[in-house]
């Protein structure tokens, strides 16, 4: 078949090299110049399938009010006159009971597991490179009761048969030495062995290559207007550059997502919530962090990914805003020199924010819609780059006619029962 992809961050890069691969002829259409400009640009680097977890869950409403209080909050939200920002907070606190929480998260941890092993696998196959590490998570904990409320995650994990450790103090700094400087600001940690880091953007503008190499046309510095119908199916995609016609079509533009499809009453439950990074560049090598450390007080990443450190943090509910708020800033500064102020320079800091696809449930949306020829890949929320080749795969498979080699089918927009406007 002609696919049209739109958009191309990972999650549309993906989905046409694995369409491609399939033996179908795919152009991926975005407004920006290269893949990977925006939400994939500069996330924290993560690829953990162990921390596959909604956002919503027990406990999380009054854990927010507490976040919003702190001075270095991972929470914050900016209250606009926007009911889909409000519909959208109804619907996630709805989800905050342990039995949806329980449900969310069995159809978040199978996708991600699946995913990492198509990115091990594409490693093997075609010699990717990305700054990639095999040196797992460590979620490191501040205060004893962040360690001793540890069960109900790890029950989880054992549910799910994800390798973990609990560490005490030496056994955190013997997977992260670093943090021998500093063992006094911690009491252990969590680490699961079996996360991986990497440049999602670097890999993204690899991955492109290597799907031009098999056809895939990409249409950059293109605007996507809206989307042409005739019936139940979709007849075009209406460009800056024209109106463009295939046989299938993927919406894959994460949180414009929503707003693309609307007009077709095709009603995607993702609402933008920003999130920011900063990178700095290593100027102590035994001073910085081997792999990826998970502040838990602060929710905020620290990743080495080759010569720089990647710092990313923050959830703030603001609309499509796309500003850059300096009180941001100062939580990710705060996390790296706190627990590595040795390790880069913060000068040299370069400061960004994207727009992370969330639904109020947690898993992404995958798959067919109303229309018989238009398909979903969006809403992965903070794992896009965990759960890129695995969704891609999937979407592939069922547009080829094929079976997945995982259920997917929890996975669509069919699991809503409401219409968000």
């Amino acid at each position: 078949m002609k696919v049209i992809v739109l958009g191309s961050g990972v999650i549309g890069v993906t989905t046409a090299y694995y369409l491609a691969r399939a033996g179908h002829e795919v152009t991926v259409v975005d407004r920006q110049p290269k893949p990977a400009l925006e939400t994939s640009f500069a996330n924290a680097g993560e690829v953990s399938p162990g921390y596959s977890s909604p956002w919503a869950g027990p406990g999380v409403p009054v854990k927010a009010i507490k976040w919003l209080l702190m001075r270095h909050g991972p929470l914050v939200i900016w209250p606009k006159l926007d009911p889909v920002m409000w519909i959208w907070m109804l619907k996630m606190l709805r989800n905050c009971t342990s039995a949806r929480y329980a449900v969310n998260k069995s159809r978040m941890i199978p996708i991600a597991e699946y995913s990492r092993d198509c990115l091990r696998a594409l490693r093997s196959e075609i010699g990717i490179h990305y700054d990639e590490r095999s040196r797992g998570t460590l979620q490191l904990f501040r205060k004893q009761a962040q360690l001793d409320h540890t069960g109900g995650d790890i029950a989880v994990l054992r549910q799910y048969g994800v390798p973990y450790e609990v560490l005490d103090r030496d056994g955190c700094i013997a997977a992260e030495p670093a943090l021998a400087g500093v063992r006094e600001k911690f009491v252990g940690g969590m680490r699961l062995p079996q996360d991986e880091t990497g440049d999602c953007h670097m890999f993204t503008e690899a991955l492109a290559a290597e799907a031009a190499k098999l056809g895939v046309q990409f249409k950059f510095n293109t605007g996507i207007e809206r989307l042409e119908t005739d019936g139940a199916k979709i007849s075009g995609v209406v460009t800056s550059a024209g109106t463009l016609r295939a046989d299938a079509y993927v919406a894959a533009l994460g949180s414009w997502s929503p707003r693309l499809l609307k007009p077709l009453g095709v009603y995607v439950p993702v609402y933008p919530v920003k999130g920011y990074s900063i990178t700095v560049p290593v100027i102590d090598e035994d001073g910085a962090p081997v792999s990826t450390v998970m502040d838990e007080s602060y929710k905020v990443a620290i990743t080495r990914l080759g010569k720089r450190i990647r710092v990313g943090g923050t959830a703030e509910i603001s609309g499509y805003s796309k500003s850059l708020d300096p009180a941001r800033r100062a939580t990710l500064d705060h996390s790296l020199t706190d627990m590595f102020p040795r390790g880069g320079d913060l000068s040299k800091a370069t400061f960004w924010c994207g727009l992370r696809p969330m639904t109020p449930d947690g898993p992404p949306v995958i798959g067919a819609t109303r229309y018989s020829n238009l398909h979903l890949n969006t809403g992965h929320g903070t794992l896009g780059w965990t759960m890129a080749c695995g969704s891609a795969r999937v979407l592939a498979d069922q547009l080829s006619g094929g079976k997945p080699d995982i259920d997917a089918s929890e996975l669509t927009i069919d699991r809503y029962d409401h219409r968000f406007g």
